[in-house]
């Protein structure tokens, strides 16, 4: 596919087209089916089958900082700890350690928060490339007025926030109303104008495999993206079984289409080895371009503090404790 210059309708990291969608395939949806035991299988052999030491090690975890949406979504937020965690995300490892790695100005691929602070944090990130996500529609359990669900798209929007994370409506899936999950979809892509959207499952709720497929499936036929994982709010989020079934759905619809998709997984990755692991399944599945932060991001927060504690073992043979490394 013929690649584009970044314009306006793009994230500043991002040189492919947007997904534009396509029209609801019934009979596509149906045909998608999710054989558990051998994807569980599948995921089962990562951890002994992916290693990596030393300095690959150190490459890869700073592959992952770069790939970071750095998120705050606590009910206790202020505007100081947003603007301590943008800052963070501006100089997201030590800067005497990014001088020996020779990785000076190294950021996170974006910072997370809710609508009420996306123009706190605009204006902590003004003059860097690091985008602003939302989260809304009613988030996290998207249950709101869908109208008030719509216009908080627009105001996140209008506030300056270049990504909007939305929840999907749990009950269509669990229905079988796809349908209705597309046109929630579709107007909620609509909304977004200019603004990437990221479709978050809430897989954890799905309960199945099937219905994680083919909700990746309809979301990505509605415009999506990115397709993520979970809220981070439930009580499972992201899995590597689950990572493999979204993006293998994510292979097939580029199969069919042409159009790449991104993908998030979100809530529980706080380790820097299940970041390898993640980051593994993701160059095996779909190949380098998912390595970029215009295809794929880690939602995390805690995430970043192992990863620097990694990083500094790597440089001085000692690690230090997990308060040298807050996030704010």
């Amino acid at each position: 596919m013929q690649t584009l210059t970044p314009s306006k309708t793009q994230l500043p990291q991002v040189a492919h087209p947007r997904n534009p969608g396509m029209p609801l395939d019934l009979d596509w949806v149906a045909a998608v089916q999710a054989n558990t035991s051998a994807i569980e299988r599948r995921a089962a052999t990562l951890g002994g089958r992916r290693s990596v030491k030393k300095e690959f090690q150190a490459a890869w975890l700073l592959k992952a900082v770069s790939l970071i949406d750095l998120t705050t979504l606590s009910g206790d937020d202020t505007w100081g700890r947003v603007e301590r965690l943008c800052a963070k995300a501006r100089q997201p490892v030590a800067p005497w350690m990014l001088e020996k790695l020779g990785m000076e100005g190294l950021t996170t691929g974006a910072v997370c928060v809710y609508h009420d602070m996306v123009e706190t944090a605009v204006r902590a990130l003004e003059g860097t490339k690091i985008p602003v996500a939302a989260v809304s529609t009613g988030f996290p359990a998207g249950l709101s007025p869908f109208d008030l669900r719509i216009e908080e798209i627009r105001r996140s929007v209008a506030a300056g926030a270049q990504e909007i994370d939305i929840v999907i409506s749990r009950r269509h899936v669990l229905t079988g109303n796809w349908q209705a999950l597309y046109d929630e979809m579709r107007e909620m892509r609509d909304a977004c104008g200019n603004a990437h959207v990221k479709a978050i499952l809430a897989t954890g709720e799905l309960a199945t495999l099937r219905n994680v497929a083919r909700a990746s499936l309809v979301c990505m036929m509605a415009g999506a993206d990115f397709i993520k994982t979970s809220t981070g709010k439930e009580s499972v989020n992201a899995t590597l079984p689950v990572t493999l079934t979204m993006i293998r759905a994510i292979r097939d619809y580029q199969d069919r289409t042409g159009v790449k998709v991104g993908y998030k997984p979100a809530g529980g990755i706080a380790k820097a080895k299940d970041a390898l692991l993640y980051l593994a399944l993701m160059k095996d599945e779909l190949g380098h371009p998912w390595l970029q932060p215009d295809l794929f991001r880690f939602g995390a927060s805690s995430l970043l503090g192992d990863i620097e504690r990694q990083l500094e073992h790597y440089l001085t043979g000692h690690y230090s404790a997990a308060n040298r490394h807050a996030m704010g």
